[in-house]
């Protein structure tokens, strides 16, 4: 028989009795006694759900998953659903794994830790940067981050961050909260043909920029080709270059440490994790001479009492672990099992792996925007750009109709503008690939 705590739950497996006990022992009268909450923010209400058994709230949640849509998404813009091996699943779902918190005790968290220090390996690896933390939520809360990294580290009175256009607004509105109460101000830099306008960058960088970002590839899924002298441009004015990725791209395009690159952010979710909307990973990975200025926690390795090499969190800049007027970030909820998965899915592909599978999202994308751009009514893609894993195309029909029509025929896309449309081949199966190019051949007749 099911105990009920006070709030009427069904799930909390202690009896009247038990708690009796327990608030006897504890020297109170009431589970309440044990909450100071002061009376003008205490809610007294009721919250109005419904107290159901296990097996109704399983058949809830059933009925309202049943809701969603059964497309197959060739969506991107940040959000990519790559493949995740079984393997990943069986062996995150472990009890040590998947039960764990923050490695404080290191003494018993040594293959964790272990694996944690190869996932920032990893990540050095890829951008050629001297250090990598492993606790970011997403790639918009390490741009945020990064702002005010370089607005510590910059010995300048600057104000100034300047970010694309084409910047995602979710990331843009986020590095605006991280900035607001600092003397940061945003600005944008225009684009051109999908890249970096140099020009006009060149024009709007002077002594009061603190920072510029730019991304490779972009959000329209464009290779940016002038990395060098955009990093020339910040490098001469004292500037931070930051420059936003992923580890699959990472993992074919330049290493942003060879373009003057300082820190690079991103969504290391792109290993590991199936398409969420939402959920991520932040990547945070940036030059030595700011080791003490990184967020998050840093896993480092050492030796231990008998010689042996040994695992710890090193640094954590958290206001929790030291005095708070010295920290760096506030963040503080624990990466670490999405961590964990990415590390996993990258060891599973290996260097050779993690090329092809790169190389694969670039071909794709160009064979499918091939394909389109066959068809009368479609330019694809826009940009006379190299592109990884997505592109745009322009459309004569309205782009909403169209996306419209390929949704009642199963297929997701997005619409960017009037008559543009964007495309994302990233996991998905070459048989839908075609079964979309044959709805779209009909959509736009």
């Amino acid at each position: 028989m099911y105990g009920t705590d006070t709030t009427g739950s069904p799930y909390a497996p202690h009896t009247d009795a038990d708690r009796a006990a327990m608030l006897e022992v504890i020297g109170v009268d009431a589970v309440d006694d044990l909450f100071d909450i002061p009376e003008d923010v205490r809610f007294d209400e009721e919250f109005g759900i419904e107290s159901r058994t296990e097996r109704e709230t399983r058949r809830l949640v059933r009925s309202i998953l049943g809701r969603n849509d059964d497309l197959t998404e060739l969506l991107g813009r940040g959000h990519y659903g790559y493949y995740v091996p079984s393997l990943v699943d069986h062996l995150a779902d472990r009890s040590e794994f998947l039960t764990s918190y923050t490695q404080y005790q290191p003494e018993v968290s040594q293959g964790f830790l272990q694996a944690l220090f190869e996932y920032q390996s990893l990540l050095v690896e890829l951008t050629g940067l001297e250090i990598a933390n492993c606790s970011m939520y997403d790639a918009a809360t390490a741009l945020g981050e990064a702002a005010t990294l370089a607005d510590r580290v910059r010995g300048t009175s600057g104000h100034r961050v300047l970010v694309p256009d084409l910047l995602l607004e979710g990331r843009r509105s986020t590095l605006a909260n991280y900035v607001a109460g600092t003397d940061l101000a945003i600005e944008e830099y225009p684009t051109e043909d999908g890249t970096v306008d140099v020009d006009a960058l060149s024009a709007a960088v002077d002594e009061e920029v603190v920072m510029v970002y730019a991304e490779n590839p972009t959000v329209r899924g464009t290779i940016e080709g002038e990395l060098d002298a955009i990093g020339d441009l910040v490098a001469d004015e004292d500037a931070l270059f930051v420059l936003g990725s992923d580890p699959i791209a990472l993992s074919l395009l330049q290493r942003p440490v060879d373009v003057g690159a300082d820190v690079v952010v991103g969504d290391a979710s792109v290993l590991g994790l199936p398409t969420s909307y939402g959920m991520g990973l932040g990547l945070f990975a940036c030059r030595e001479d700011y080791l003490r200025q990184v967020p998050g926690r840093l896993v480092g390795a050492s030796e231990d009492a008998t010689d042996r090499r040994a695992y710890t969190l090193t640094l954590q800049t958290r206001e929790q672990h030291i005095r708070r007027e010295r920290a760096t970030s506030n963040i503080c909820t624990n990466q670490a099992w999405v961590a964990l998965r990415t590390a996993m899915h990258a060891a599973s592909l290996g260097p050779s792996g993690m090329v092809d599978l790169a190389k694969r999202g670039v071909t794709r994308a160009e064979n499918l925007a091939d394909r389109l751009d066959d068809l009368v009514g479609v330019v694809a893609p826009v940009h006379g750009r190299r592109h990884v894993r997505e592109f745009v195309a322009h459309v004569d029909q309205p782009a909403a109709a169209i996306a419209d029509d390929l949704e009642t025929r199963g297929f997701a896309i997005h619409v960017v503008g009037d008559h543009e449309i964007q495309v994302c081949v990233a996991g998905v199966p070459d048989d839908r690939i075609d079964a979309f190019v044959t709805a779209f051949t009909e959509v736009v007749r």
